[in-house]
This record gives structure tokens, C-alpha cells and sequence, in this order.
């Protein structure tokens, strides 16, 4: 019996064995209605999930990334998606680039080359969802952070910490060269600055070891969270570096979580806690209960992660704090929350094979007041209504069992919900009744030398209803690429934990490592102390369903309304649609609406596409208006960049290291002389009304506008970061017009301002380069423009032309019922190179890879075994094998096997 008619099957049983109330008291609402209602919900409204599978955990600039998607889905009726978007985004939450995934059997796969003329030293947020996902919140988004360090263009070198000292921060700064040499000696200026005004600077000087001592002001506490500190170091040149300022600042908050959400009084109910540093980590700490007369009635210490639970019974009238000692030796005071008398609680007491036992609890005082009153109780799991039940209260303690062993694995949102609809009292629990996916790693040796042909075998049991599944292999050197496989985000943990709870979740692969002998009671923990909100029960039980603007995709989908130059709309008039890179070719009619569409397209990124209204009869004068492509807003207060890396030069020391050796070794090649003359490009540093600006943070070729009729219909598709505002006519930074800035970007031509009328008149084949600057760091031209960000256009130097005949005038004039563009296409998948070591000459070869072996593409035959074949590098230590898996029933699984290299 599949996964969704076992759901469907035990709901009906508890349904059908609801508790009777007393006839006296009826519900506002009728039992079945409230289901009614709340099951409409979970049938038509699909829980969507995305998870990536990363080659290995953090990277260096030059290094090709590569990822597996894979998208898990709880209903089985519907037309899942088939498209699913992994954008990138940087440290100071600027969207660098979107990649369009394609989606078979739930998984696809695609690579990014981390160039180094856009990428450099940063933690890069990776976030990917559907356009099903975009109908609800961004919480759900998967969202994880890598870690780029630089071994090639980063010419500064830094390890930097921070150490309160009363009204400022000392910061301590060890600068080396790129060669690793120590920069003594060396004058710098440095400026601490919010991204746009300098909240302190001043001069300093090196010393024999490099080091420096700089004294920040705390008195604006705020400008920390997104400062950096910029300097510059002179050492023959100018260096330039900056590093955030997020952990210059240490606090830390602790918060406490009665069990189902209230300290009830006289009754001893199970507090848990969570503390948090400003980093947003756990932080470890132990503590005492005191009430109002100091008198300690119970004492604490987290489990891991800054997480815990203590019990106690608190008093009528009675209030209670929490002293609490940190690590650093910080003691602080929190209050716990009041005291109640009128509540009624739902608490989970313990499970086993057969049941989840859940009670609702009172004190006798409420008890005598709710005698009798029916209550509901709705337990949800990954988007199904698995338990519904009718409860009469009839003791201050009412036991309840939820039947647990036909549930799929996950987490179970149990909530108390009065007569009314009112939801009172949650409890998540995580439940594991049905097996993972198993997977069994093997190889054909437990050891093996250098450049040594491994033979790897997995036997791959998805062993329910033979659903079709994917897998995805990842073999690295752990020697070079150290990481603690508690902090990774695999496929078991976010499918059934991360995916399904907001805020960041620490050390996923904690609670699901056997070694961790905690991990259950910590696991609980984490149930008690962190977000669920997917729906609103109390709409949901009322009928009031929420609204959907985008369905799952089933491909690319390129739509618009055509109309005369009136303003008329077109009914049944012809378009056609051609791609000559993907030789496509297509034609569509529009409805009465004027509406046109071309579906389930196919074809790769950065293509050429054309869509002409030229075959109806007045096409003179038609007018293409082209749908935009929406995306969601970046939300640069996402809990999940709490996992980034700071001072990345150490921490990735060793990775680092072996990238400079891979480098020189793959890339650079012996001295050749060039003797044609190469014509340098203009940049807007060769403007001095720009001079002030730092690197952009996108530079467009000239060349991406081949085919453009009308500049500003392009800039709205191809200026990254930026967003055009249809009412004010302007264009704003994204990030900034998300947050409800309407300050404009400046634009430039060749130096000199702009406005917005005048971009038109610009000749497109003219240009040479667009440049986007999305900060102002030292506000050089924020200060004389009032503005926020910077386009800068810059047009070929001017040659002598011969002049233009007609029909190259004609060519230049924009044509509205012709459409070029270059629509967001699938990402171009390579495969991963796998060197061969069969003879003497081939091993001679030097070979510092990390990433030994990659297949994103891992199917299940019939009887689940797949061999696999490839060879070690030159790295001696341990090699970690990683297989995770998915298939169309929603099961998952992970995998980690080991092997020695000698």
C-alpha cells in the first residue's frame, strides 16, 4: 500500500472512533466540518521541498561546484514541478546569479564555475525552491551557506578577532602577503562603515608581526550587524581588503519555552530553552531558576547547540528568572513567561512502535471551569491531516494515544483547538516510523594506494512500491577538505527536520549521527524551541483557503499580450517564437484577452529567442508587450547565514593550500609572447566621476545586447541586483526596493549622469560594457546624487565610420512587433571528469583534486546494485564516500562510508 493511501486510510479510522462529548455541550463548529474544511487544504494545497547535494562542503575561486536538486513532494495526484531555480547570493545579500534546474523523477543536476572575475572571497548563500514554493513563505526556501576562500586574485591575507574593551571593540588584525609572508611594518587607513557611511576610521602601522590593534566605538551598536571594516594596506601597492563586523560585537539571548506554551500554576510542566550568541549560534551555557525571593527551584545546562529542558512547578503569583553563565564568563538575568491559571496545554509524554502519547493538561482550578467542554485535536505531517480527534474534558489530565505506525518519518504538529476554531496549545514531535531508503556503501578493497582504481558498489534498496528514485555520489579527500559531518545539511535532515521549521538549524546531521548518544533528547529540544507555521489553522477550519498565484512548472513558459498601438487588444493573431541555438521554432495564437503563450520549452541558458508578430496583416502596428519573469525578494535576514565562515583564510587553510598547487598545476602554462597590440576596455574608473567607486559588482558585455531593439526592455531582464519600478518609471536595488526604499539608481554615461528618458536614445550597438555598482562604499557619488547605486553605460571609443545607407537606419530603428531577447534558460550540464591511471606515464602525473569522484545521476536497476568505478588522486588519508537519495514516494536517504588512501 503506498505512503498516501495508508494516510488517507488511518485518518478515516480516526475519524470514525472520534471520542463522544457530553451531549450537553456541542462544538461551534461540528467535528466533521472542521476536518472538512482542514482536509480541503492538505488535498489541494501540495507541500513542495528542495534539497541540494553539494560535491563537498566549501570551496575556492576557480573550482567548479557541483549540486544534484532534488524536489520531494507529499501528493502523488497532482502535476509536480519540473523546474526548480538555485540562485546565488553573496555576503552582503547582493543576487549574483539564478540557475533554471530541469526536474525528472525528482532530481536534476547542474554545475557552477566559480569564475574568478565575478567570484571572490565570501560565504555565499545558495537558496533553491520552485515556483509552487514561491505561493508561501521563504522560510521554507532550502537555504545553505558555502564558503569561497581565494588562492588566486586575493593579493591580502587576514585573520581578524574581536574582544570587548567597555565602550569599544579591540580588533586585532594579522595581515601576510599572498605568498603567506608576514606585512610588517606597513602604514593602513581603515573605515568602519554601514555599506555607506563611515561611522569610524583613522591610521595605523603594522608590527613585527604583522599585527595591528584597532579600537572601534560601540556607540552606534546597530551599524555593526552589516558593517565591515575596510583597509587599505601599502605594500609597494595598495591592498584593499574588508571583513565584516557581524561578530565584532559579542551579546547573546536566551529564551524559555514552556511545554505547549504555558507556565500553568501548580503544575509541573517541562521548560525548554534556547541561547543564542549574536552570531546566531548556540551558546553554551548552564544556569538556575530563581523565583521572586532569590529561592532556586530548579537548575539547567544546554545539551548542545545552546539547547535544553529543565522542569519545574511554578506557583500562583509567582514570578521567575533565569541567571544564566556563558562560556566566556558572562552572567546574565532573562525573565521567564508569567504565570497562568486559565490554560489548557497539550504535551507529548513518550512514544513506541504502535503510538504517539500525547496528554492535555490543567490545573485543578481551570479544570472545574472547561468540565466537560468538547476540544479538538489536529495532528499534521508533511502537509497530510494524519490524526483528528473530538476530546471531552473530563479529568485535568486527558491521556490521548496517536496511533504512529502507519505515519510516514517526520515531524508531527499536534495543536489544541477550541470549539470555535481557535487554535490554544502546539507540540511538534519527531517521529521515524517507517525505514530510510537503505543504502550500503562497499568497496572492493578497505585500502588502497595513490592513483589506485576504486570499485565502489551500492546496493540501493527503495523498497517501497518500486518507486522510481534518484541518487547522487560524492567521493572527496577528507584529508584536504576537513568538515565535520554533523554541520552538513543532508537530505535526511532537511526533508524531514530543516525544510519543515524556521530559523536555522545548527548541526543538522546532528540528531540523525548514532554517535551522538544525545541526539534524540537534543532532537526534542529542537521540537520544542522552533518555529512551524506553514498554514493558520484557524482559516483553514473556517473555510478560508489561501490565495496561489504561480503553479508547479511543467517547463520553460514564455508568455505576453499583444496589442495594436491604440492599446486594442489582439484576439487570434499569429506569433512566432524561434531559438535558432536550441532549433526551436513555434507559433501561437492569442485568446480574447490578447494573451499569447509558448510552453514546455527546452532549451539552454544565454540563447538567443525572437518572438514576431510580422505574419498578421496590420503587423506595422502591433505591439509585444513580454511577461516579466518574477522572482522572489531576497530576504537578507535570513536566519541560515548564521553558518558563515569567518576568517576564511584560516579556516580553509589547508584547502587553500592545495588549491594553489592545483592551480599552478591545471591552469598556468609557460610563458608565451604576445606581440599583437590587444586594445584595453574602458571601465568606469576611467571616468572621475566614478573614480571613487570600488569594484562593480557586474560588469555586462556589450555584446549580450546583439539583437536589442529598445535599450530599457533589456535592462529590465539583464541588470542583476536591480529592479524597474513600473509606476515611477525607475530602477531601484533590488535588496533596498524589497525593504521599501524608493531612493532611484543614478545612471551614467561614459562619466556623465543621466536620467531615465534619455537611456533610448543611446545607440545599443555603441555600447561596450554596462558596469552595476551596488554599493557606494565611500559615498562619492551618493553624497552629489542623492542616489542608490550606480549603472554605469560605457560606449566603444568612436572610429570613423563610412556612412549608413537606409536599410542599416532602418536596422537601428526599434521594431515593437519584434521581440529579441535572451529569456533564463536550463543550466548547461557537463559531465565530471574522471582521469584514468591505467599505465606508468599517467601516474607520473601530479594530481591535487579534492573532489575524486562525482555522479549526480546515480538510477536504481532492478535488483538495486550499482558499481561504479574511478581513481584516487595524489592525496594519502582518509577518502569520504556520501550517497543520498530520494524517490517519488517522498522517502530519503544518506549514506557515509570511509576508505583509507596510503
Amino acid at each position: 500500500m503506498s505512503r498516501l493511501n495508508r494516510i488517507l486510510f488511518a485518518l478515516i479510522a480516526f475519524i470514525a472512533s472520534l471520542p463522544q462529548v457530553n451531549a450537553q455541550v456541542k462544538p461551534a463548529i461540528p467535528i466533521n466540518t472542521a476536518v472538512e474544511n482542514v482536509q480541503k487544504y492538505f488535498s489541494v494545497y501540495p507541500v513542495e521541498k528542495v534539497h541540494l547535494h553539494f560535491d563537498k562542503p566549501y570551496y575556492a575561486v576557480g573550482d567548479t561546484l557541483w549540486f544534484k536538486t532534488y524536489l520531494n513532494t507529499n501528493l502523488f495526484n497532482y502535476a509536480s514541478s519540473k523546474v526548480a531555480y538555485v540562485e546565488v547570493i553573496n555576503g552582503r545579500d547582493s543576487l549574483i546569479q539564478t540557475m533554471r534546474i530541469p526536474l525528472k523523477n525528482g532530481g536534476g543536476f547542474g554545475q557552477l564555475v566559480l569564475d574568478p572575475q565575478f567570484y571572490a572571497q565570501d560565504n555565499y548563500r545558495f537558496r533553491a525552491y520552485t515556483k509552487w514554493m514561491m505561493n508561501f513563505d521563504l522560510d521554507y526556501y532550502f537555504n545553505k551557506v558555502l564558503t569561497v576562500g581565494d588562492a588566486i586574485n586575493k593579493k591580502l591575507g587576514a585573520q581578524v578577532s574581536f574582544a570587548p574593551d567597555g565602550s569599544r571593540t579591540k580588533t586585532t588584525m594579522q595581515f601576510r602577503s599572498k605568498d603567506g609572508k608576514l606585512l610588517a611594518k606597513r602604514k593602513l587607513t581603515w573605515e568602519a562603515n554601514d555599506g555607506w557611511d563611515a561611522f569610524d576610521k583613522g591610521k595605523a602601522e603594522t608590527d613585527e608581526m604583522g599585527r595591528v590593534v584597532l579600537n572601534l566605538s560601540n556607540k552606534e551598536r546597530e551599524k555593526f550587524k552589516k558593517g565591515r571594516i575596510v583597509v587599505k594596506l601599502e605594500d609597494g601597492e595598495t591592498l584593499v581588503g574588508n571583513y565584516p563586523l557581524a561578530n565584532a560585537l559579542w551579546d547573546a539571548d536566551v529564551q524559555f519555552f514552556p511545554e505547549g506554551g504555558d507556565l500553568i500554576a501548580g503544575l509541573s510542566k517541562k521548560v525548554a530553552f534556547k541561547a543564542v550568541e549574536s552570531s546566531g549560534k548556540g551558546a553554551k551555557v548552564k544556569g538556575k531558576i530563581i523565583d521572586s525571593k532569590k529561592k532556586e527551584v530548579a537548575t539547567f545546562a544546554d545539551l548542545g547547540m545552546g539547547m535544553g529542558s529543565f522542569s519545574m512547578v511554578p506557583q500562583p503569583g509567582e514570578t521567575y528568572k533565569a541567571v544564566v553563565s556563558f562560556e566566556n564568563g558572562t552572567e546574565k538575568t532573562f525573565d521567564l513567561p508569567a504565570v497562568v491559571e486559565n490554560k489548557l496545554n497539550v504535551i507529548y509524554v513518550s512514544q513506541d512502535a504502535e503510538s504517539i502519547n500525547i496528554g492535555l493538561v490543567t490545573n485543578e482550578t481551570y479544570f472545574k471551569q472547561i468540565e466537560g467542554r468538547p476540544y479538538y485535536i489536529f495532528g499534521q505531517l508533511n502537509g497530510h491531516l494524519v490524526y483528528a480527534a473530538q476530546v471531552s474534558i473530563k479529568n485535568s489530565a486527558v491521556s490521548i494515544k496517536v496511533p504512529l505506525s502507519e505515519l510516514p518519518n517526520g515531524i508531527v504538529q499536534l495543536t489544541l483547538i477550541s470549539p470555535d476554531g481557535q487554535p490554544l496549545s502546539e507540540r511538534l514531535v519527531y517521529v521515524q516510523p517507517q525505514q530510510l531508503i537503505d543504502i550500503k556503501i562497499s568497496t572492493d578493497k578497505p585500502s588502497y594506494a595513490k592513483k589506485d582504481l576504486v570499485k565502489l558498489k551500492l546496493n540501493l534498496n527503495n523498497y517501497l512500491d518500486s518507486i522510481p528514485a534518484t541518487y547522487s555520489v560524492s567521493v572527496i579527500d577528507e584529508t584536504k577538505v576537513p568538515f565535520n559531518d554533523d554541520e552538513e545539511r543532508g537530505i535526511v535532515s532537511n526533508m524531514l527536520v530543516n525544510s519543515d521549521l524556521k530559523g536555522y538549524v545548527e548541526k543538522p546531521n546532528y540528531y540523525f549521527n548514532p554517535k551522538n548518544e544525545n541526539r534524540l533528547e537534543a532532537l526534542d529540544a529542537l521540537m520544542m524551541t522552533q518555529g512551524f507555521r506553514r498554514f493558520d489553522y484557524k482559516d483553514l477550519i473556517q473555510g478560508k483557503l489561501p490565495t496561489v498565484r504561480y503553479m508547479p512548472e511543467e517547463g520553460i513558459v514564455i508568455s505576453g499580450t499583444l496589442r495594436d498601438n491604440t492599446g486594442k487588444l489582439q484576439n487570434n493573431a499569429g506569433l512566432l517564437l524561434t531559438i535558432p541555438g536550441a532549433a526551436i521554432k513555434r507559433d501561437a495564437y492569442t485568446d480574447p484577452q490578447g494573451r499569447f503563450i509558448f510552453d514546455k520549452l527546452v532549451f539552454n541558458d544565454s540563447l538567443k529567442a525572437t518572438v514576431n508578430a510580422r505574419s498578421n496583416p496590420n503587423y506595422r502596428s502591433l505591439v509585444i508587450n513580454m511577461d516579466p519573469t518574477e522572482f522572489p525578494r531576497i530576504d537578507d535576514t535570513n536566519a541560515y547565514k548564521s553558518a558563515a565562515i569567518y576568517n576564511i583564510d584560516e579556516n580553509l587553510s589547508a584547502y587553500l593550500d592545495n588549491s594553489k598547487k592545483e592551480f599552478r598545476t591545471s591552469t598556468l602554462i609557460e610563458e608565451v609572447v604576445v606581440t599583437q597590440k590587444v586594445e584595453s576596455k574602458q571601465t568606469s574608473k576611467d571616468f572621475s566621476a566614478l573614480s571613487g567607486l570600488s569594484m562593480p559588482e557586474h560588469r555586462i558585455d556589450g555584446s549580450r545586447l546583439n539583437g536589442c531593439n529598445v535599450l530599457t526592455m533589456c535592462l529590465n531582464t539583464i541588470l542583476t541586483g536591480i529592479t524597474y519600478d513600473s509606476n515611477t518609471l525607475k530602477y531601484y536595488i533590488t535588496r533596498n526596493y524589497n525593504q521599501g526604499s524608493r531612493v532611484p539608481v543614478q545612471f551614467f554615461l561614459n562619466g556623465m549622469p543621466i536620467d531615465e528618458n534619455s537611456l533610448n536614445s543611446i545607440q545599443i550597438p555603441d555600447i561596450e560594457g554596462i558596469e552595476i555598482f551596488l554599493r557606494d562604499d565611500l559615498g562619492t557619488v551618493r553624497n552629489v546624487y542623492q542616489n542608490d547605486g550606480v549603472v554605469s553605460i560605457i560606449t566603444k571609443k568612436e572610429k570613423k565610420q563610412p556612412r549608413m545607407t537606409m536599410a542599416q537606419i532602418e536596422a537601428m530603428l526599434p521594431k515593437s512587433n519584434v521581440i529579441d531577447f535572451n529569456p533564463l534558460g536550463y543550466v548547461k550540464t557537463r559531465k565530471f571528469y574522471v582521469p584514468k591511471y591505467s599505465t606508468a606515464e599517467s601516474k607520473a602525473t601530479s594530481d591535487y583534486r579534492t573532489t575524486v569522484y562525482w555522479n549526480p545521476d546515480v538510477n536504481v536497476v532492478k535488483n538495486g546494485e550499482v558499481n561504479l568505478e574511478f581513481y584516487n588522486a595524489d592525496g594519502v588519508g582518509k577518502y569520504k564516500v556520501v550517497v543520498e537519495g530520494n524517490d517519488l514516494g517522498g522517502n530519503v536517504g544518506r549514506q557515509v562510508y570511509y576508505y583509507d588512501v596510503k
